[in-house]
């Protein structure tokens, strides 16, 4: 295969992985050795095993790091901090781009950014959507509420006001505070019971100060 098949086959694929260039009558040992002389070339650059970005300026479409995240990690979605500034809900730039999986934990480092992945149990594992990224690139990231839920079910003693006022949540109004009750209720979790109460109690507050000016 020479590297202009490969870009045909990729075409404006942000990102691909070896399962879609060993399907038919080929052979996949030979596959993997080309794509290994295009990655020492430069003209590849991989993720992780098996994963592959075409490098500038061969490729037609850059990938958005949101696209990436699921990628490198299949059972994952973007959430957390990540997922709060893309929600416009923290005014701080999160360099590093948070998810949540049920596999295990981990940090993976890539010549396209860094990747944190926590694990949460089956039963916590909901409350994202498919989002639009533009260019044709869409990603799984958590709503605004589970997002910041996600926070609270990770992060030891987060259940008090000094680190919830840490977070310096601005457009609460963006909050749906049923469905961040509904969450908390349905998680069993008392702990997250209170983070609710306490993130309802700042909003309210807000409200007020926002009254006064």
């Amino acid at each position: 295969m020479k590297f202009s098949e490969l870009q045909e086959i990729v075409d404006d694929e942000p990102v691909f992985e070896t399962g879609l260039l060993i399907a038919g009558r080929v052979n996949p040992a030979e596959v993997r050795r080309q794509l290994s002389r295009f990655t020492a070339s430069g003209r590849l650059i991989q993720l992780r095993r098996g994963l592959y970005v075409l490098a500038p300026p061969y490729r037609k479409t850059t990938p958005h790091p949101f696209l990436i995240a699921n990628r490198m990690v299949h059972a994952s979605y973007v959430s957390r901090h990540s997922a709060l500034e893309f929600h416009g809900l923290i005014p701080e730039h999160v360099p590093v781009v948070t998810s949540v999986t049920t596999s295990r934990p981990g940090f993976l480092k890539t010549p396209l950014g860094d990747f944190d992945y926590r694990h949460v149990k089956r039963d916590f594992f909901h409350g994202y959507r498919a989002v639009d990224l533009g260019n044709k690139q869409t990603a799984l990231v958590a709503t605004p509420e589970k997002a910041l839920l996600d926070i609270a079910y990770l992060q030891p003693e987060s259940d008090n006001r000094g680190y919830l006022s840490e977070l310096r949540l601005q457009n609460m109004e963006r909050f749906d505070f049923e469905e961040l009750e509904r969450i908390a209720v349905e998680s069993g979790s008392r702990k997250l019971r209170r983070v609710t109460s306490i993130v309802a109690d700042i909003a309210r507050e807000q409200d007020k100060e926002y009254e006064l000016l």
